[in-house]
């Protein structure tokens, strides 16, 4: 039997495409892996270093860690990820229990690392975070039913309150046929919900220079047969073109559901974080996207408290919201990152940045309450994906997994995987309820 390795992926989607990808390398080079960290050889902790709550969650895990190693039931301990990208000095310096710390350039060459430690010896290992990204298989920990297409890694947006560039690198589109290829694979392994990530997928191809776009990639991933549905998730505003709202519009595998972060609205505030465009442009998109593609559903980032955000430009972004009416949002209070342009600039303090964000969450939380009441009475097709012996559990286009909750419904003799059509009778606790029946195929 292999050395036993246990795998902790913390933060987003794309690094969990990143964990799965390092399971796979070490499981063909005969390591067991797993999500198990008790009595193992080695624990990998693949961590995010984006927000200060992030790294806080990356610490304790590495602290409990280097408590179980001291207990005998871990043997070595690996950091990877953004976190020690990020603190590279610092890590080896105040975590002396950690035996290997390894950047995001580094995630291709886990195998010699694992070898490495396992060996004996004390690691720092980081690779170059601008490579080009190469084809690897992944050991699929999701669901049976949705994964990640992670089309491109890095960012070239460099906004200024953000780090992301520093920690991951230029951007670089994957080869459009290492795509379908994997696509098609995951198609194979059962997979009805694809969703399209990767820190701006509206760049897609554009450092490619071979005249590939998103839009390209999205009608040859349609044709797949087996999938189902395609999500869209991370659209910069400013890259969504007439080509791609149209080949939205016209793909009815392409789900009418776009995350479009776009973290605040007042002209003075977007400039400032050097984020292109203006409030007036997304006005414009948001309402050219709802005339153009009937039912849409529309989620985004917002950030309270960002520099040069005043009691009037706080009143521009809520009456913006209410005047949008989107109907998905993540609301987070700004805290400063450290090595960003916008870590020095004047901002509100952290107190009025929390009181903020909270206050557009409420509002939020109304918008989305209204929008789940709107819904009753209404016919949709859900993914189902648990029941219990009483009530079915599924999704339709209007919920991306892990984050805006569940549509609950009875029939009888559904299968979970298949699809079922669902006419929404209530709302319970703030998440749809009805009575589905199968879906014609």
């Amino acid at each position: 039997m292999g050395k036993r390795i246990g795998m902790i992926s913390l933060g987003c989607a794309k690094n969990l495409v990143n964990s799965e990808q390092m399971m796979y390398l070490l499981d063909e080079a005969g390591y067991e892996v797993s999500g198990d960290t008790e009595n193992v050889d080695a624990v990998i902790v693949n961590t995010c270093g984006f927000i200060d709550s992030a790294k806080s969650e990356a610490i304790d895990v590495i602290l409990d860690l280097a408590e179980a190693k001291a207990a005998g039931s871990v043997g070595k301990i690996i950091v990877i990820g953004c976190l020690s990208q990020r603190y590279q000095n610092e890590m080896q310096e105040e975590l002396p229990e950690v035996d290997a710390v390894c950047g995001t350039g580094s995630y291709g060459e886990i195998v010699t690392i694992c070898d490495r430690v396992l060996q004996g010896e004390q690691l720092s290992h980081f690779g170059d975070i601008h490579a080009p990204e190469a084809a690897v298989g992944r050991v699929l920990t999701t669901s049976p039913l949705w994964e990640y297409l992670k089309i491109a890694e890095g960012c070239d947006n460099w906004c200024a309150f953000c780090i992301i560039p520093k920690l991951r690198g230029r951007y670089r589109s994957r080869p459009m046929e290492d795509l379908i290829a994997e696509a098609e694979g995951l198609a194979k392994q059962g997979i009805r919900e694809l969703i399209i990530i990767a820190q701006d997928i509206t760049r897609y191809g554009k450092d490619l220079k071979t005249g590939e776009n998103l839009s390209v990639l999205l009608r040859r991933l349609c044709k797949i047969e087996g999938l189902k549905w395609i999500r869209l998730h991370y659209l910069y505003p400013n890259d969504i073109t007439d080509e791609l709202i149209q080949t939205i519009a016209d793909e009815p595998k392409i789900l009418k559901y776009l995350d479009i972060p776009i973290q605040h609205i007042s002209d003075g505030i977007l400039h400032t974080m050097c984020r292109r465009g203006n409030g007036k442009e997304i006005r414009q998109l948001f309402k050219e996207l709802r005339r153009r593609i009937p039912g849409l559903v529309l989620r985004t980032s917002l950030i309270a408290g960002l520099p040069g955000e005043g009691e009037a430009e706080f009143e521009e972004l809520c009456s913006f919201l209410e005047e949008a009416k989107i109907e998905r949002a993540g609301v987070f209070p700004y805290s400063p990152e450290e090595g960003t342009r916008a870590e020095q600039m004047e901002r509100p303090d952290a107190e009025t940045a929390e009181k903020r964000a909270a206050m557009v969450a409420e509002l939020q939380n109304r918008i989305m309450e209204e929008y789940n009441l709107k819904r009753v009475g209404s016919t949709e097709t859900v993914l189902i994906e648990e029941f219990d012996g009483t009530v079915y559990t599924g999704r339709s286009y209007a919920e991306s997994p892990d984050i805006d909750g569940y549509i609950h419904f009875k029939s009888h003799e559904l299968i979970t995987g298949d699809f079922a059509r669902v006419t929404i009778t209530d709302v319970i606790d703030g998440e749809p309820f009805g009575m589905g029946i199968a879906e014609e195929e």
